[in-house]
């Protein structure tokens, strides 16, 4: 795409989210005068750490409905692109070893509303026929709603590969895995067809001028350049605090750096059929008395023998035919403000996830002490806020807007927030709630039961 010295809408930010907002600008509203303005390829930073899922499972309904919304833009793609997203429904499997399973129901209750009787179902038998195993990657035909298994002779007749201890089994079915780069790449394709231009360079400084409108200046390689633009759409991901100062703005929004791995699973543990699969409860790792001694000798590493927090996840990755395992655990807490380009990885991180993974999957302590040929170590920014909720809407200075504070959730949410993005650009009705914006923090009659609300998994 050639260079312009001027745009209608000037998105600073070219990941999945900056793409999608562009995509929608076009598609819906006409608008096709944008510069997409990145220090480097689209979808080359925190895009392309993606875990590459997507749910419609949220501890709000205001998240529910707008990730059912995301769901249905991209099966919109997916049909459009001869599902060129790779897009798979195998479902997400939540799984604990707990019998009570009051806290999971109500969750399902406050979030599902009225449709709770209709979405779920409860499985407490030995055996259950109304029960669908997700054999079929096919979205086309896997069922909606949720299946509660109660039963551990159920669960483990359905998932051996489980550990056996398991008591409860939330498996939830609008969800799986989707190609987050092609989808992006489909976007991108489209927004170049119809006019937008790509603008390679690190922003130094944003002015907003007084007749309106804002100068962006920035540097590539070197060399000074400058855009003008009637808007500005701030959808700089972990660096959107920056962005955001440029226009004496603050945002609600801090860094995480969460860490994952990959590796084939050459002894074929691991059913490929197997949904994306999560560990609920907290556990401690099995080291042994010799590790742990060790461990604790040391104040740096003492905590590694302590209780750790549960949601670590493990998922076949590269389809069917594939023979790849992704195992994921955002156990990191530690926040800042401030991201760095080149984002820090810990080198204990391989050995403490696939531990704490083969609690759920025993079949991976096989690996235990051998992930070394063709390890695949990767991290990124979860750039969050308190509540673990997007930012969408007006920025600060008229015409600034913004897509932010994605988290862990970006790819899944793109299609929603793009779209909700583009509609307060063009000046249009909202597509789903308006209550993204950041007016949630300082009027409480927007969400009253906010406070009470847990993050949600990431």
């Amino acid at each position: 795409m050639a260079s312009v010295k001027s745009a209608e809408v000037a998105i600073i930010g070219s990941g999945t989210i900056g793409i999608a907002v562009a995509y929608y600008l076009a598609k819906h509203h006409g608008i096709t005068d944008i510069a997409l303005i990145d220090q480097g390829p689209p979808m080359a930073f925190t895009s392309a750490q993606s875990g590459e899922n997507y749910r419609n499972w949220w501890t709000h309904p205001l998240m529910v409905r707008l990730s059912d919304r995301s769901i249905q833009l991209m099966e919109d793609i997916a049909r459009e692109s001869g599902n060129r997203l790779n897009m798979t429904r195998r479902g997400y499997v939540l799984a604990s070893r707990k019998t009570d399973a009051s806290e999971l129901i109500e969750g399902l209750r406050f979030s599902l509303g009225a449709e709770f009787d209709e979405q779920v179902r409860i499985h407490e038998g030995t055996t259950s026929r109304s029960y669908q195993r997700p054999a079929d990657a096919d979205w086309t035909l896997a069922p909606r709603g949720f299946d509660l298994l109660r039963n551990p002779e159920l669960i483990q007749s359905l998932f051996p590969n489980y550990d056996r201890d398991l008591r409860t089994i939330l498996h939830v079915r609008q969800a799986g895995d989707i190609s987050g780069q092609q989808m992006g790449a489909f976007m991108l394709e489209y927004t170049g067809s119809v006019g937008a231009h790509r603008m390679q360079g690190m922003v130094d400084g944003i002015k907003a001028e007084r007749e309106g409108g804002f100068t962006i200046a920035f540097k590539d390689e070197g060399t000074s350049k400058t855009l003008r633009a009637v808007k500005l759409i701030n959808c700089a991901g972990p660096f959107a605090n920056d962005i955001a100062a440029m226009l004496d703005v603050e945002l609600p929004l801090f860094n995480v750096m969460q860490q994952k791995i990959a590796f084939e699973d050459v002894h074929k543990v691991i059913p490929r059929d197997m949904p994306f699969s999560i560990d609920l409860d907290d556990q401690m790792i099995n080291w042994t008395e010799e590790e742990a001694s060790l461990l604790r000798a040391s104040a740096d590493t003492a905590w590694l023998t302590q209780p750790m927090t549960g949601a670590i996840h493990c998922r076949p990755d590269g389809g069917d035919g594939g023979s790849w395992l992704r195992l994921g655990w955002a156990y990191n807490e530690r926040a800042q403000v401030n991201a760095t380009w080149d984002v820090p990885l810990d080198d204990r991180f391989p050995e403490i996830v696939l531990r704490g993974a083969s609690r759920l999957n025993p079949g991976l302590r096989t690996y235990i002490g051998r992930l070394t040929r063709g390890l695949h170590h990767y991290s990124g920014w979860y750039t969050r806020t308190h509540d673990n909720w997007p930012l969408v809407g007006p920025m600060g200075p008229e015409g600034s807007y913004m897509c932010v504070g994605l988290s862990g959730f970006g790819t899944m949410m793109a299609c929603a927030v793009g779209e909700q993005t583009a509609a307060w650009v063009a000046d249009k009705p909202l597509p789903g709630s308006a209550v993204f914006t950041m007016d949630r923090f300082t009027d409480p009659s927007l969400i009253p039961d906010l406070g009470s609300v847990g993050a949600g998994l990431l």
